[in-house]
């Protein structure tokens, strides 16, 4: 279990181990990207974890460039393939949401103010009988995105982020395969999505950011 509030552990922990698969709950705890990053790198450990919980805000290990959950979810699948990842977070941007949905696949992906103990419980039996489990938000902010489905197209997402580096629209099209036009009408649609339709580029970045895309 990963969380920078050992408390969460602990709580986690004590709900769990009431469950009615006759499981022994046995728990190794990390409380920062580095010690998670040694436990999750660990030949020795690598095929040892049955379940391995993540929350996305952690303190992170920028020498081995580790800066979220996100970032030890894609190690865990790297070096624990058999392990199931559940992920837990207090964010509920639709986006954020999306992208971990998208490039993880977590076997369990709960909102933390979703859900009861009762409702743990519920999705580690499915997690461990190998169902996947979505919470209420995560379910629902993933099909609200996904019905605006123009905004996850690949260029919409490489927009948003050019612009996060400082790139200028009118330059684009040296980084992107489309003509300017498109891009223009690209701009156009993130600015109606994210409601700033007479805003800035610095107001798409700031949107973009409030919504976990960059």
């Amino acid at each position: 279990m990963i969380d920078d509030h050992p408390s969460m552990i602990e709580g986690y922990k004590s709900i769990l181990s009431f469950n009615d698969l006759d499981y022994e709950i046995q728990v190794t705890p990390a409380y920062n990207c580095e010690s998670a990053y040694y436990l999750i790198t660990d030949i020795q450990s690598k095929l040892a974890y049955d379940v391995v919980f993540i929350d996305l805000s952690l303190p992170a290990f920028p020498e081995q460039k580790i800066h979220s959950g996100h970032d030890l979810a894609t190690l865990v699948r790297m070096y624990m393939p058999s392990s199931k990842i559940v992920i837990l977070t207090s964010h509920i941007e639709s986006f954020l949401l999306y992208k971990i949905h998208r490039e993880i696949e977590p076997e369990g992906f709960l909102v933390k103010s979703d859900f009861t103990a009762e409702e743990l419980l519920n999705a580690f039996h499915q997690i461990v009988i190998g169902n996947k489990y979505r919470s209420r938000t995560v379910q629902q902010n993933i099909n609200d995105l996904m019905a605006n489905d123009f905004l996850l197209d690949e260029h919409y997402q490489q927009i948003i982020t050019l612009l996060a580096q400082g790139i200028k629209t009118k330059n684009m099209p040296e980084y992107i395969n489309i003509t300017l036009s498109a891009i223009d009408k690209r701009k156009a649609h993130i600015k109606e999505f994210f409601n700033i339709e007479k805003g800035s580029d610095e107001d798409i970045i700031k949107e973009a950011k409030k919504r976990g895309l960059i």
